[in-house]
């Protein structure tokens, strides 16, 4: 006779991520709260060490030499690449137990992936004379992403009754959270914060639907509980985003 209790146990596992400036809090790291997501919807049981990297402790270093948090520990096996431990936890921790969290559309895994860069080349210029096209070819990334959010999934254009020309859905790829969303939310709040912070740049409001996403998003406990705050991710860009010359 088998021991169902032990079929039942959750697999033990430990996420490590950066930590704040107190050395404790969450930190400032897109992929950190990107995995940390993902556990969590996920529904399992698991721990969460924040990892000081001025101080980072000899046991931590011998667990994973010269690797920087993200990382996990599964059953005792240490896994330091996103991408995959990603792919791992979508395989090892699988329906009927946890829900599968892989966007059905591909085009959902893609949209928006090229905000971040734009964001970057935007806060890191110092010359005042391309502060504006930097700045627009931000905007033009974020409206392709508005876009794909007011665009009808394929399932939507076939659901019986159908004739709305706009997409009303929650997230990229539905009404529910998908690992798409873990990988954009993190990084499209980074730019939220930074780019006010440090250009007074905020979301154009026509862009209806990114505001709508980021809405619904800051409704859930996974997104606003895994997320560092914002002075935090002011910290991290504080050297990064430069003062424009004159």
């Amino acid at each position: 006779m088998t021991d169902s209790t032990a079929e039942e146990k959750d697999p033990d596992i430990e996420l490590f991520v950066k930590a704040g400036s107190d050395g404790e809090s969450i930190g400032n790291c897109p992929f950190s709260q990107r995995l940390f997501m993902v556990l969590w919807l996920k529904g399992v049981v698991f721990n969460v060490t924040t990892v000081d990297l001025k101080r980072k402790p000899a046991d931590l270093h011998n667990l994973a030499p010269g690797t920087h948090p993200p990382f996990l520990t599964f059953q005792g096996e240490v896994l330091t690449d996103t991408n995959k431990i990603e792919e791992y936890l979508e395989a090892m921790l699988a329906p009927p137990r946890y829900p599968k969290l892989s966007a059905k559309n591909r085009e959902s895994n893609t949209a928006g992936n090229d905000i971040f860069a734009k964001f970057s080349a935007y806060v890191k210029n110092t010359r005042a004379d391309k502060n504006r096209a930097l700045e627009k070819s931000l905007n033009r990334a974020l409206a392709q992403l508005d876009e794909y959010l007011t665009s009808p999934l394929p399932e939507e254009q076939q659901q019986q009754g159908w004739n709305q020309h706009e997409s009303n859905r929650k997230y990229l790829d539905g009404d529910q959270l998908t690992l798409a969303d873990c990988n954009l939310l993190p990084k499209l709040h980074v730019v939220k914060v930074v780019a006010k912070k440090y250009r007074n740049y905020e979301f154009p409001p026509e862009f209806r639907g990114l505001w709508r996403y980021l809405g619904n998003a800051y409704a859930r406990d996974e997104f606003i509980n895994t997320s560092p705050a914002d002075v935090e991710i002011e910290l991290a860009y504080r050297d990064v985003a430069k003062r424009l010359g004159k």
